[in-house]
């Protein structure tokens, strides 16, 4: 056993950064925590120019975000880290809730075979952020170390930052910056932008344990255990004998206080028993916060991840939403970027994400509001919940430890084509795409792993289309539709991608396998049916039957070409 070691990553002279007047670089990511560097890795795939720029000059000092749902992992597919993450990460799919020392509720997180990626795996963010450096830099991103961004005044066509360094002060200029320097964002209180919410009043004391112990990899939850009584403990599992264990501290505790090792370990001590040997990494306090800005996009400013929103950490809802963010804003500015889509699309992002962290921010205040009641009402209703739950399972289903991320079905974005034919199931324009098992060249493959290149057309056939289909396709391929009013003329082209039932041979145009049929069960499929799908790997269209100029019409609404209108 012992301790996890950080890395010191080298500092190197802004010498080439410094100019008079200053350089002007097309995208400039503050911060290089999990969010910052998943958006500089998607605008290197996209082959934008990216300068990171981060104070500190390692990564993250204790565990911190610990668990990454599925559609993260899915993410990070793309991305291009996933494997390494999975590989080394603990997968789970089963959560546990106890009440004094009985089983009240538990979970399943992929009830259904067919996915690629388990529901959550437990991993420190340290190794996250390894992972997701090494890859920024294999790309060919420019992160700085120790350049720490003291100043930024917005400007109509874009901000000027003053940047320290141990060689002194230098000013740059970005086209478009976006803001991920975590939940106390110096950057955003800089500018005066507001963040709104609750605080709730109680603490939680986080200790990283280093031991062996032969529980099994799921999340246990315990309400009023014998070993912590009248308060809540949590326990994960996390990578090299690292056990994550959050202790319910109440409100009047002293953070400094129990922080210390002899405070530590007797609680530790009373949960796992004196003969078990074990070494703390880590030890931390923190507060609950639900809040968010009220605009996460101002000017050319963007604001992701902790910096534009927080959530209190049961349910795994920051870095998760945090990396929906980064995926929801980097496709859509690539585009504005490279002249394919005017900038209000950028306005959408704003709309999406606020949307979706008002989802997360209600539901993790949910979770809070039942672990911590302020109450004596709202206890005595938790109470009697959990002593139901113990004999009832209608009692289980409100139980609330801590409801677990899942992704934004973003419903209500303007960027949507309604449907206009009838459909079954959950593949609704603004869901997040199901994962199903294909065949690819005769190789098994995942669906997910052939999507998010770019928009792309989704159609399911039995045979060879008929020549009038593939000319639908071919001309889509060319020049998928015509760009939104606003942006500069380059033609924005629409990949196909065919869903047969057997292998099919079409020139030109990449043919998957659906070989176990879940695909067409998933997406309520039959002959014809077709999607239009984000690069972000969300639906925003479809129909039964190909339709070029529907899809030229739903490419171009997804371009932005509704914004601003009734």
């Amino acid at each position: 056993m012992g301790a996890y070691v950080n890395p010191i990553y080298p500092y190197k002279s802004p010498a080439d950064l410094m100019a008079t007047p200053p350089q002007r670089k097309p995208l400039i990511v503050i911060g290089a925590g999990p969010v910052g560097l998943a958006a500089a890795i998607d605008a290197r795939l996209q082959g934008l120019d990216v300068l990171v720029l981060d104070d500190d000059k390692t990564v993250s000092v204790g565990s911190r975000a610990v668990c990454y749902a599925k559609r993260s992992l899915e993410i990070l597919d793309r991305l291009g880290i996933a494997d390494q993450a999975c590989d080394m990460g603990v997968s789970w799919n089963i959560g546990r809730t106890f009440l004094e020392e009985d089983e009240v509720y538990q979970f399943n997180l992929v009830p259904d075979a067919g996915h690629k990626r388990p529901g959550m795996i437990n991993l420190q963010q340290y190794h996250v952020e390894e992972m997701l450096i090494a890859r920024a830099l294999e790309l060919g991103a420019d992160i700085r170390w120790q350049h720490k961004v003291t100043a930024v005044t917005r400007h109509d066509d874009h901000a000027t930052l003053t940047v320290e360094t141990p060689d002194g002060t230098f000013e740059i200029e970005a086209d478009w910056l976006v803001v991920a320097d975590g939940a106390r964002s110096p950057i955003r209180r800089h500018l005066g932008l507001d963040i709104e919410g609750r605080v709730f009043q109680d603490r939680f004391l986080i200790a990283d344990v280093i031991m062996k112990a032969d529980y099994p990899a799921e999340r246990w939850f315990w309400f009023d255990p014998p070993f912590h009584p009248n308060q809540s403990v949590l326990l994960h599992k996390q990578s090299n004998n690292v056990w994550r264990i959050d202790f319910q501290l109440g409100w009047d505790a002293d953070p400094e206080e129990e922080k210390k090792p002899e405070k530590v370990i007797p609680r530790l001590q009373a949960m796992l028993g004196d003969d078990r040997p074990f070494e703390l990494e880590w030890v931390s306090i923190y507060t609950f916060q639900c809040r968010r800005m009220t605009d996460f996009r101002h000017g050319r400013v963007l604001f992701v991840g902790d910096a534009a929103h927080q959530v209190s950490p049961f349910g795994a809802r920051g870095a998760n939403s945090g990396f929906q963010d980064a995926d929801d804003l980097m496709w859509k500015l690539g585009l504005v970027i490279k002249g394919q889509a005017s900038e209000k699309l950028l306005d959408t992002y704003a709309h999406d994400r606020q949307f979706a962290a008002d989802e997360n921010i209600m539901n993790s205040t949910r979770s809070t509001d039942f672990i911590t009641p302020k109450s004596r009402t709202s206890k005595t209703f938790r109470n009697q919940v959990l002593a139901l739950a113990k004999h009832y399972p209608f009692a289980r289903k409100l139980v609330n430890s801590g409801r677990l991320s899942m992704p934004s079905f973003l419903t209500e974005s303007v960027l949507n084509t309604p449907d206009t034919d009838a459909f079954e199931g959950q593949m609704v324009p603004g869901a997040p795409m199901d994962d199903a098992p294909v065949q690819v060249n005769g190789q098994d493959a995942w669906l997910l792993d052939q999507v998010g290149k770019g928009f792309q057309l989704l159609l399911f056939v039995d045979a060879v289309p008929s020549p009038e289909v593939l000319a639908q396709l071919h001309a889509l391929q060319e020049s998928g539709g015509s760009v939104t009013p606003g942006a500069k003329t380059r033609p924005l082209k629409v990949t196909p991608l065919i869903v047969a039932s057997s292998p099919l041979n079409i020139p030109g145009i990449h043919v998957i396998v659906d070989s176990q049929g879940l695909v067409a069960k998933r997406y309520d499929a039959q002959p014809g049916t077709t999607y239009l799908l984000r690069p972000d790997q969300h639906v925003v269209a479809r129909w039964r039957k190909l339709n070029a100029h529907a899809v030229q019409a739903a490419l171009a609404r997804a371009l932005g070409s509704q914004i601003g209108q009734a």
